[in-house]
């Protein structure tokens, strides 16, 4: 069956280090991770990595009363991908476009945060806010971009746990080659570190990080002294199209979605299964028809947890061992790990390598972990190339959800 071409003529961004594409960028090749330390209750201080953008931006002020920390992270992020793309989007038919956001934590947090604060009163009810219901939906980052911009289309988030940025786009791709849509905005959110909860479970597991000295250095993957998980929140949205419809209008394509795979390890809650992963790797590559050793960046899930990292290798080395010009990084160790937005930042940080061919390493490793040892692992210093015209994205999630993104770099 012959498909349309679905290529990204938008990125908008918010996270800890950056809230446009060229900050984001500029910190990424400069080694400059923003992690602080938040009073989280019942905790005290620990590491997150913040978003710090003003959401009145594009936003009313009874949107921000009635609407959700992750609904923020979504609109800005949104708009700033419409105006990114150069669309006439006052214009064009709100009834086409199609709004597909992935996020994990969404909905708890809201209702934890209400639990909290009727606490203070007694836990009477009367004190529990009637905004509660249309915040915890499972649709309301998606629902909150459409009120916002007066999209008319089909919207709704995707639960992928920690694979549900990629998997935005994913679907969003699926739309635009049925013809359900002319024009798309997917990627993912998370306001994971207004929950207590996600932090507790992490440290309940052994996977919540820490640094004694630097908390920049806490999300360190492939380091030997790893000890897990810094919690983060963010946004990534990418206006997505048709190659023809993009052209029609003159657009400026920043790649082309040549290949996906979404699969599922079925052995674990936790645990990643590398022969999984490395299968979901392989399948994207045959859906974009290309071989492995064509791949100039594998851009790692990663997590900075001890086991977690070495299971990703595995797959890696298994799918790329191989590849003497392929090239292996990652984004959290700057930014932590934003969750349901992880898949769509982390692609976002690598896609300026086909203008730039600029590698962006991964920083804070001081002792490489032997068992995350990859001949082509780009670390603390960037890696100038001849060209990179392909680029792989993992993300992963709890209850071994895997999902693989191609991007290519335009050509007509």
């Amino acid at each position: 069956m012959q498909h349309s071409r679905i290529v990204i003529t938008g990125i908008g961004l918010t996270s800890p280090n950056g809230n446009t594409l060229e900050d984001y960028r500029k910190n990424l090749l400069e080694g400059v991770a923003r992690i602080q330390l938040i009073d989280m209750r019942y905790m005290g201080l620990v590491p997150a990595g913040v978003c710090d953008f003003d959401p009145k931006q594009y936003q009313t002020r009874k949107e921000l009363r009635v609407g959700t920390r992750a609904g923020s992270i979504a609109v800005f992020s949104a708009r700033e991908a419409i105006a990114s793309s150069g669309i006439d989007f006052e214009n064009f038919d709100k009834s086409r476009i199609g709004v597909y956001i992935g996020t994990t934590e969404h909905g708890n947090v809201e209702t934890e945060n209400e639990v909290y604060n009727i606490s203070k009163f007694d836990y009477d009810t009367k004190y529990w806010t009637h905004h509660h219901n249309p915040r915890t939906v499972a649709n309301n980052p998606a629902g909150e971009i459409t009120i916002n911009t007066g999209i008319t289309g089909p919207h709704y988030t995707i639960g992928a746990a920690c694979a549900a940025g990629n998997a935005g786009l994913i679907q969003a791709l699926q739309m635009l080659r049925l013809g359900e849509v002319d024009f798309a905005l997917a990627g993912g959110v998370s306001e994971s570190i207004q929950s207590f909860g996600i932090f507790a479970g992490f440290k309940s597991q052994g996977a919540l990080g820490r640094h004694d000295s630097d908390v920049n250095k806490t999300s360190r993957p492939f380091d030997k002294s790893r000890n897990g998980i810094v919690v983060s929140e963010g946004g990534c949205v990418y206006s997505l199209e048709r190659l023809e419809d993009a052209q029609a209008r003159g657009a400026t394509i920043l790649g082309e979605i040549i290949g996906y795979r979404i699969n599922s390890d079925a052995s674990d809650y936790v645990l990643p299964n590398p022969e999984r992963q490395a299968e979901c790797m392989h399948q994207a590559l045959a859906v974009a028809g290309i071989e492995a050793g064509e791949v100039d960046i594998v851009n790692t899930h990663a997590t900075s947890t001890p086991m977690g990292d070495i299971q990703e290798i595995k797959a890696i080395r298994e799918v790329f061992g191989s590849c003497p010009t392929t090239y292996i990084n990652n984004t959290k160790s700057y930014i932590g790990h934003c969750m349901g937005a992880a898949g769509a930042l982390e692609l976002a940080g690598n896609l300026p390598s086909f203008q730039d061919n600029i590698i962006h390493p991964t920083i804070n490793i001081e002792e490489l972990d032997p068992e995350c040892d990859l001949p082509n692992l780009v670390i603390n210093e960037p890696r100038k190339v001849d060209a990179v015209k392909v680029i792989l994205n993992n993300s992963f999630g709890m209850l071994g959800v895997n999902s693989a993104l191609i991007v290519k770099k335009f050509e007509d």
